[in-house]
C-alpha cells in the first residue's frame, strides 16, 4: 500500500485535469483544498517573523508547493459558466504567489521585522503574520525598503478616507464596465466568445489596421487599471473597516500611470507593483546574479510574461507562448535602452519627448500583448460590473459608429 502510494504520487499530485474534473468550489472543497494551503501559509508567515526557523521554513515549503498546486487543479470556481474561467486564473496567481514568497522566506537569513501597525494596537506575532501574509507590497515591513510609494491626496481622517475610498469603488466600477463594453463592441462575434479573436483585422489596410489596435489596446487597458482600482479600493474598505487597520497601511496602488515620461518611470513607479516583488524573485534575482543589472530587468519583465503566459495558456491552449515573453521582454529591452541612453549622455530620459517614446514603445508591444489576451478569450470575460453598467447603450452606439468609420476610411 506505501509503496503504491508512493509510485502514484507524483501523478495525483502533478496531473492537469481539465475543469470537468474538477470538483466545484463548496463548503467541502473550502476545507479539504484552500484551507489547509491557507494554514501551511499562514504558519509559514508566522516562522519567517521569529528567530532560528530557517529550517523549519525550508521544510515546510514543499508542503506549501504541493497543497498549492492540488488546490489549483482540484477546484473549478467557475460554477459550470465558461465564461467565467477567469476565477480559475486568478485562484491560480494566487497560489502562484503562495508558492514564490513562501520560497522568499526560506532564503531570509534574518527575520522580517513590521514597523508599521494600527495605532494603539500592541506587537503581536500572530496578528503581523497575518498582516505579512496579505501584505503583496510589503508596506511597513523592512523587506520593501527599496518600494516607492505613491503620494496619497486622499483625506487624512478615517470617516472622510472610507467615504473617499467608496466613491473610488463607485467610480471605476462605472469605468471598468464602460471601456469592458467598448473594447468588446469592436468586434462581438469574436472578443464576447471564449474561442476569442485577433485585435489585428487583417481585412483593413496597415495604417487603419493598427491604428484600430492601437484604439482597443488602450480601452483594455483602461478597463485592466479600473479593475485592478477596484478591487485595491475594496480589499482598502475591508482592511480599514474590518479589520480596524491604519489607512496608511493602504497607499495608493497607481500613481497616474498615463503621466510617466520614460519606460522606468512607468513599470517602476506609476503602474501597480503588487506582483513586483515575485517578478523579482522568480526572474530578476537569478539572472541578476548571473549577467548583473542588465540580467536583473531582463529577468524580472521575462518572469512577468512567463506569469502572464501562464494566464493565457489557461484560458486557451492554442495561444502561442511567444506573445507575451516577446511583449514584456521587449518592455526590459526598452529600459535597458533610456539606461544606455543616460551612461552615454549623462541624463534622464523625461519630459515631453520621454513622454512620447514611453507611450509609443507602450503602444506598440502593448497591442502584441493585448492581442495574446484577446485570442485567449479573456476579453469574453463577464461580471455584473458590465450589465449594471449604466452607459452600455451609449458606449456601443458610439464605438460601434467609430467602428464603422474607420472601415469607410479603408474603403
Amino acid at each position: 500500500m506505501a509503496s503504491s502510494f508512493l509510485e502514484n504520487l507524483p501523478t495525483q499530485f502533478f496531473r492537469v485535469p481539465p475543469v470537468s474534473e474538477r470538483r466545484p468550489f463548496d463548503t467541502s472543497t473550502f476545507f479539504a483544498y484552500i484551507v489547509p494551503t491557507c494554514l501551511s501559509y499562514y504558519v509559514a508567515a508566522v516562522l519567517v517573523i521569529l528567530p532560528g526557523t530557517r529550517v523549519l521554513r525550508i521544510a515546510l515549503w514543499p508542503l506549501v508547493a504541493l497543497l498549492a498546486f492540488r488546490a489549483t487543479m482540484g477546484i473549478d470556481f467557475t460554477g459550470g459558466d465558461p465564461q467565467k474561467t477567469f476565477f480559475n486564473v486568478d485562484f491560480a496567481l494566487i497560489m502562484f504567489c503562495f508558492v514564490v514568497r513562501t520560497f522568499e522566506w526560506t532564503t531570509a537569513k534574518d527575520p522580517l521585522k513590521r514597523h508599521l501597525r494600527p495605532t494603539g494596537s500592541s506587537p503581536s506575532i500572530f496578528m503581523d503574520a497575518l498582516d505579512l501574509s496579505t501584505n503583496v507590497r510589503g508596506i511597513g515591513w523592512n523587506w520593501s525598503k527599496s518600494l516607492r510609494v505613491p503620494p496619497d491626496a486622499r483625506p487624512s481622517s478615517r470617516g472622510w478616507f472610507i467615504a473617499y475610498v467608496l466613491l473610488s469603488t463607485w467610480y471605476h466600477s462605472i469605468v471598468c464596465g464602460a471601456f469592458h463594453l467598448a473594447t468588446q463592441a469592436f468586434s462581438p462575434e469574436t472578443f464576447t466568445v471564449l474561442s476569442g479573436g485577433t485585435i489585428f483585422d487583417a481585412t483593413l489596410p496597415p495604417l487603419i489596421r493598427y491604428f484600430r489596435s492601437v484604439i482597443i489596446t488602450v480601452f483594455a487597458a483602461v478597463a485592466i487599471f479600473a479593475v485592478m482600482q477596484l478591487i485595491y479600493d475594496i480589499a482598502t474598505l475591508i482592511g480599514v473597516i474590518v479589520l480596524q487597520q491604519d489607512p496608511a497601511q493602504w497607499p495608493p496602488i497607481f500613481d497616474k500611470p498615463w503621466k510617466a515620461d520614460s519606460l522606468r518611470d512607468f513599470w517602476g513607479y506609476r503602474w501597480h507593483q503588487l506582483f513586483r516583488r515575485t517578478f523579482v524573485v522568480v526572474g530578476g534575482w537569478p539572472l541578476g546574479i548571473a549577467f548583473g543589472r542588465m540580467g536583473y530587468v531582463l529577468g524580472s519583465f521575462l518572469a512577468s510574461g512567463a506569469v502572464h503566459n501562464i494566464v493565457v495558456v489557461m484560458l486557451n491552449q492554442n495561444v502561442e507562448w511567444w506573445c507575451m515573453l516577446l511583449a514584456f521582454g521587449m518592455m526590459a529591452v526598452g529600459v535597458l535602452l533610456e539606461h544606455m541612453f543616460t551612461r552615454m549622455t549623462g541624463k534622464e530620459v523625461g519630459g515631453w519627448i520621454g513622454r512620447v517614446w514611453s507611450m509609443a514603445w507602450l503602444l506598440v508591444w502593448g497591442s502584441i500583448m493585448m492581442d495574446g489576451f484577446a485570442r485567449a478569450g479573456l476579453l469574453a470575460s463577464t461580471t455584473l460590473l458590465d450589465t449594471a453598467c449604466p452607459v452600455k447603450g451609449i458606449v456601443e452606439y458610439y464605438v460601434t459608429v467609430l467602428d464603422r468609420w474607420l472601415r469607410e476610411c479603408a474603403s
